[in-house]
């Protein structure tokens, strides 16, 4: 497990656009069908990820209480499913229903999601404002796993606070550290190292 940064892109980026399969429904979900009325946050996460196994129970609060106040979610798995089959469709479709996510877990099977985005780990967090303009991009909080740093998810709620209530976002931004995405071979981007 390589400890991976994010690639931090810049502050008011156009959100890319995506349309990817939802193993839970069996149809497709969308930035545009997940687009929050006051933003919208988009999640690179997975079901392995010790990162993500960490912060996810925390993680599904923030993203219920983001929601009923107008953000919408969606959370999107880019790692390959022949070298990590534990992080598959049927897989996602389970863990997804098991916990009963408020939210979309869309498989980017191509992997060009991640590329459009330039994520690099798992969890990496993109929020957007009401114009799909890159808001904020970087950590959930300090924890990580074996360490001593409670999960509070405090960056990212700060960031979801400063938008809701109109103000700048957060100044000081810290890259998300996990796993690195499981790139299918030949397929890692320029910008990954």
């Amino acid at each position: 497990m390589a400890a991976t940064p994010s690639t931090m892109v810049s502050l008011g980026t156009d959100a890319p656009r995506f349309d990817l399969e939802n193993p839970r429904t069996g149809g497709k979900d969308s930035f545009d069908s997940a687009r929050g009325e006051k933003g919208t946050l988009v999640m690179f996460i997975c079901n392995h990820c010790p990162y993500v196994v960490l912060i996810r129970e925390k993680l599904l609060e923030i993203a219920a209480e983001a929601i009923a106040q107008g953000i919408g979610v969606i959370a999107v798995n880019s790692n390959s499913e022949q070298s990590h089959p534990q992080d598959g469709p049927a897989q996602m479709k389970a863990l997804a229903e098991e916990e009963n996510w408020p939210f979309p877990f869309v498989f980017d099977r191509d992997q060009s999601v991640a590329h459009a985005y330039q994520a690099a780990c798992t969890p990496d967090f993109f929020l957007f404002d009401q114009d799909a303009k890159l808001f904020y991009r970087g950590q959930f909080d300090n924890a990580r796993p074996k360490s001593d740093e409670p999960v509070t998810g405090k960056d990212l709620q700060e960031a979801i606070d400063a938008l809701l209530n109109g103000q700048p976002a957060p100044q000081d931004q810290y890259p998300s550290l996990g796993c690195n995405i499981k790139w299918i071979p030949g397929n890692e981007p320029a910008y990954f190292g």
